[in-house]
């Protein structure tokens, strides 16, 4: 079978948001803990609407301290971190920004629908409001039969879904995704890769922060991809992937995929052998 070319594909050069405003601003951040270990050191980094940004590196390198600070969790030591116009704090109290993690973490007691709005219940949002919009973040994800199911009814991919249709479902303008597919076997993680740009798409003016270990996925998300050394943590190398949207399956077997993949090796391989 031969390889589709770049106009089949709809493969071309993507301009950057450069005239979008910025949703993230790091300026010399710095995050030290008690005992003396410096986990970031001196990250600055502008992140602009609608961006959809990975972060690879090697283990422990601070890439989930990065998306902590940014999410409000922990504060930076030194420098400073804006968040939509504010701090990170007052953007996560407003529900501006949502985090999804590894683990789908659900309440096995609940249903899949009070897991999803349970963000909403917090907020003290109105029983029938809560569940029209969790409606509407099931549906995104796919879930819209599983409302009253309850999470070990599930799969590995469907909980990862129920995960992100409650980040999804306070409508943020930021989302951080930690490792969100890493436990999943291969072809689900294609699928909910697929899904997840789907979404991003449809949400036009939301951004993506996305960690993860696997340099095919972060070329596959990317806008952009944000290379981080060995701890003390810092950025190495910001790689853009200027390649259009929707990126079918079909782009994963195109050279340009296959180089930038090796680009991306290459970066990490600079930072610490054992990043791959």
């Amino acid at each position: 079978m031969s390889v589709p070319d770049k106009q089949q594909l709809g493969i071309s050069p993507q301009l950057k948001p450069t005239n979008a405003p910025i949703v993230v601003k790091m300026s010399d951040v710095s995050k030290a803990y008690e005992n003396g270990k410096i986990a970031v050191g001196d990250v600055n980094l502008d992140i602009r609407q609608g961006e959809f940004i990975s972060f690879v590196g090697p283990s422990g390198c601070g890439k989930s301290t990065v998306f902590r600070m940014i999410a409000g969790l922990t504060r930076p030591s030194e420098g400073s971190i804006e968040v939509l116009g504010g701090t990170s704090l007052q953007a996560r109290e407003s529900n501006l920004v949502s985090f999804v993690f590894q683990d789908a973490t659900l309440m096995p007691w609940s249903s899949v629908m009070d897991n999803v709005t349970l963000p909403l219940k917090l907020k003290g949002v109105p029983a029938k409001l809560r569940q029209l919009e969790g409606s509407k973040a099931l549906e995104l994800v796919g879930l819209q039969d599983y409302a009253k199911a309850l999470p070990r009814q599930l799969s590995g991919g469907m909980k990862m879904r129920a995960s992100i249709a409650r980040a999804l479902v306070a409508q943020p303008k930021l989302l951080l995704m930690d490792e969100p597919f890493g436990a999943l076997d291969e072809m689900t993680r294609q699928t909910l890769q697929e899904e997840l740009l789907t979404i991003w798409q449809r949400e036009k003016d939301m951004t993506v922060l996305f960690v993860t270990h696997n340099v095919f996925e972060a070329v596959y998300l990317s806008t952009r991809i944000a290379v981080m050394t060995p701890s003390p943590g810092g950025i190495s190398q910001l790689v853009d992937v200027p390649f259009s949207y929707p990126r079918q399956e079909e782009f994963r077997a195109t050279a340009d995929f296959g180089d930038y993949v090796r680009q991306v090796s290459t970066a990490l391989h600079g930072t610490d052998r054992r990043a791959l």
